[in-house]
């Protein structure tokens, strides 16, 4: 079995990070202590594809109805939020400046 190896990026964090074909960057971590927290890792996979990991831990309110409305309201928010990255990596096509 043999594996295609890549070099390092210049944002990879050069160590255990880095395996099976993959190069992950040091994490950025947004702290609010008490309220909530996000972790973004830039990943290259072993294809050569780039790609954002994000992870965010968020305080709920202490009532169901609240926190239903808080966990509803995330995930409307990531919608926008990976359409509108997902819109911005597309090739545009030939001829269209911007």
């Amino acid at each position: 079995m043999s594996r295609r190896t890549t070099g390092h990026t210049a944002w990879c964090g050069r160590d255990h990070r880095c395996g099976l074909g993959e190069h992950r960057s040091e994490e950025i971590v947004v702290d609010l202590p008490g309220h909530g927290r996000a972790v973004l890792v830039r990943v290259r996979t072993a294809a050569g594809r780039d790609h954002a990991e994000i992870r965010v831990r968020v305080a709920l309110a202490p009532t169901e109805l609240r926190a239903r409305r808080q966990l509803h309201g995330l995930l409307t928010d990531l919608r926008h939020t990976v359409t509108r990255a997902a819109v911005a990596s597309r090739p545009r096509p030939r001829g269209t400046h911007r």
